[in-house]
């Protein structure tokens, strides 16, 4: 029987780091201010298991507690890990975080980035709504909102990341980023020590995808300018924030 990896505290240095990271971007963004539900995208994963992991350990430590629910959306062909639903619930169940599951129906002739990303998030947003949670936590890091700033900066001329948070008013749902602040390398070094490292994104269109280009080219980059992800991600942060400020 496969063991079931639960990363818990007491931390090693590197979780303790990482949840002071975790903490940081939800004090500075105010993620969770008035929150009591929360749901978390959780694909199964490194990134969205460390989110799921750090959440639950900081949930009433020095924060008003929030209850969790977990949505994964499963499917032939869904962005993300492809691990079994049994394998989450059973993290799940010993976390004692609620669990839910739906299907996208996705198909290989017509698989696409945005059709597929638009039908996920339709599905999170709506069982999310049916568990009593109008904030959903993605596992997007530091690096995901370099990527993304170099992606809409090259691609459509627009200085623009991953916000920290995110109001959809059309969908009635606000989406938090607590990894805002954590590089991705060091999710990877967790997951290894906490043993749920080796799943692997299986979809056959993120392989050659643009976020996959654009992130060779970041690796290319840091040759020349080592910090080049930190600095990216930093800069879109604080003109996110000066935009904000100014509306």
């Amino acid at each position: 029987m496969t063991e079931i990896p639960l990363a818990q505290p007491p931390w090693t240095g590197l979780g303790k780091r990482l949840e002071s990271a975790v903490r940081k971007a939800l004090y500075e963004f105010k993620l969770l201010d008035g929150v009591s539900k929360l749901a978390i995208a959780l694909s199964g994963g490194k990134d969205s298991l460390a989110l799921l992991f750090l959440l639950k350990a900081i949930s009433g430590r020095g924060v008003p507690p929030f209850d969790i629910t977990a949505i994964h959306v499963s499917g032939a062909f869904s962005c993300g890990a492809g691990v079994s639903t049994s394998y989450l619930q059973q993290i799940c169940d010993g976390l004692g975080v609620q669990f839910v599951v739906r299907e996208a129906k996705q198909k290989l002739e017509d698989l696409e980035c945005y059709s597929c990303s638009r039908e996920r998030r339709r599905l999170l947003f709506d069982a999310a709504k049916s568990v009593g949670a109008t904030t959903v936590a993605f596992g997007h890091h530091r690096d995901d909102n370099a990527q993304t700033l170099l992606m809409n900066l090259l691609h459509k001329g627009e200085f623009a990341g991953n916000l920290p948070k995110v109001p959809m008013h059309d969908y009635g749902i606000t989406i938090v980023r607590p990894l805002i602040y954590v590089a991705e390398d060091d999710i990877r070094t967790f997951a290894e020590q906490y043993g749920f490292k080796r799943i692997m994104c299986r979809c056959p269109v993120g392989q050659t995808s643009m976020r996959r280009q654009v992130d060779k080219l970041l690796a290319e980059i840091e040759l020349i300018y080592p910090h080049a992800r930190q600095n990216i991600a930093q800069a879109g942060l604080l003109y996110g924030s000066d935009k904000a400020s100014r509306k």
